[in-house]
């Protein structure tokens, strides 16, 4: 039994890790307690994360020191791994085996260590080698696909290169080789995953060879490596990172029939002094050219980002100005958060953190502006007709399907649920900031 906490990397990890567990000879549970091997593949981007982990492994090690079940085995793996290390076993000494992300494709020789009678902790950097074991996908539609791991950059608030460590770009006819086979075997829908997928092949040698000085591979030349795909409806890419995203992957993902008409890219503040003291390395300014060239050659295009307010020394006028930001870009989806001091990150250690109620405060009001913009941005999509990937049955009305478009938004409508995998066309009849609801063309 696997349970996943965080971001699509950590989908995808689990993923990986129940691939391997099957090749092992273990077959799915559906709950915990009638599991051999729980793993908890875990988050540690904010405290509150990491504290659900912590609760949840509490009832299962009572599970194991109550029964005297010396054949449970309790793993640990993601980032609050990585950070914990052996201090996770003090705290909780039921735990058997503590790994971090990049040893997901060694979880069955870590397993072996274990049955020897170890506890194993695994978290030292090493390099990913190219996965053999085949993942155990938890859709047949869409799949998420890896291209870099770790992450390079020194943003002074994120802990994600000391849990998940430097950047490691797999080669590109790898991933191409993966993602045409999923196309093949009837997946209709890829998403590319990166912790800062911009810098894909920044590790990888050599140049271009026309002469401009640019690396041999970048996200863009790996985006038009893999287009193509015969059966592969749709690709996706996560997650975009301002200060390397260029107007030459916009090109690429306007000319790409594929690739879809969204982009997920993170500005975290609107004010350049707050942009400047996280080391995001870029300001305002560039970040408003990006968007405008997205503008200029995909108009439809949604685009959504995430939102840290209370940064330690965040002035009221500061939070103000990333609240004015999104109104006047109008994003359709903001994911926002409180800043959460994390360990072993230059932010926690200042003096002059933001006080709870202030951060609540501003991110009350924060969420309240982002719903309203995204209500707004949603009503351009009435009267359009788009077509819809039927994810399933809507599980709140009988009778209706769901599903997305390609610009990342739920849509419901009348249908059936064998139509599941399916391409619908859809005319929207109303917008909700986070869903459109339509009808059948």
């Amino acid at each position: 039994h696997i349970r996943t906490f965080g971001c699509q990397m950590n989908m995808a990890d689990s993923e990986r890790m129940a691939g391997v567990l099957e090749q092992m000879g273990y077959a799915c549970a559906t709950e915990a307690d009638e599991a051999d091997v729980l793993v908890y593949n875990t988050c540690s981007i904010r405290d509150k994360a990491e504290q659900k982990v912590y609760a949840a492994l509490g009832s299962q090690a009572k599970r194991k020191r109550e029964k005297g079940n010396s054949d449970l085995k309790i793993v640990v793996a993601g980032c609050v791994a990585t950070q914990e290390g052996e201090r996770l076993l003090r705290r909780v000494p039921e735990v058997d085996l503590v790994m971090g992300p990049h040893h997901a494709n060694r979880l069955d020789q870590l397993l072996e260590q274990v049955d020897q009678g170890s506890q194993v902790v695994a978290t030292e950097p090493i390099h990913i080698m190219e996965d053999i074991a085949t993942p155990r996908r938890e859709s047949d539609i869409t799949a998420w696909v890896n291209v870099i791991y770790g992450c390079n950059e020194r943003c002074s608030y994120c802990v994600v290169p000391n849990v998940r460590g430097l950047e490691q770009s797999r080669q590109a006819d790898d991933i191409r080789r993966e993602v045409w086979a999923l196309g093949e075997a009837g997946y209709k829908e890829v998403t590319l995953l990166g912790q800062n997928i911009d810098a894909y092949g920044r590790d990888l040698p050599g140049l271009a060879p026309d002469g401009s000085g640019r690396r041999l591979w970048t996200f863009t030349d790996l985006l038009r490596h893999v287009a193509g795909a015969p059966g592969l409806e749709r690709i996706r890419f996560a997650t975009s990172h301002p200060r390397y995203f260029t107007r030459r992957l916009i090109q690429a993902c306007h000319e790409l029939p594929q690739v879809c008409e969204h982009f997920h890219i993170p500005h975290q503040s609107g004010d350049d002094e707050i942009l400047k003291q996280m080391s995001r390395g870029y300001n305002m300014r560039k970040y408003r050219g990006i968007i405008d060239n997205i503008r200029e050659l995909m108009p439809e295009a949604t685009i959504s980002t995430d939102i840290i307010v209370g940064f330690p020394g965040e002035t009221e006028e500061q939070y103000q100005r990333t609240e004015d930001l999104v109104r006047e870009i109008g994003f359709d989806r903001c994911n926002t958060a409180a800043y959460s001091p994390r360990p072993n990150t230059p932010a926690a250690d200042r003096t002059d953190q933001v006080a709870e109620l202030v951060k609540m405060d501003r991110l009350n009001r924060l969420n309240r502006v982002c719903l309203e913009v995204a209500e707004q941005r949603a009503q351009r999509f009435v009267g359009m007709t788009l077509d819809v990937l039927v994810e399933g049955p809507n599980p709140k009305v009988e009778g209706q399907i769901m599903g997305r478009t390609r610009h990342n938004k739920i849509a419901f409508f009348d249908g059936v649920p064998e139509e599941r995998g399916t391409l619908v066309d859809v005319r929207v009849t109303r917008a909700t900031a986070s869903a459109l609801y339509c009808e059948r063309v």
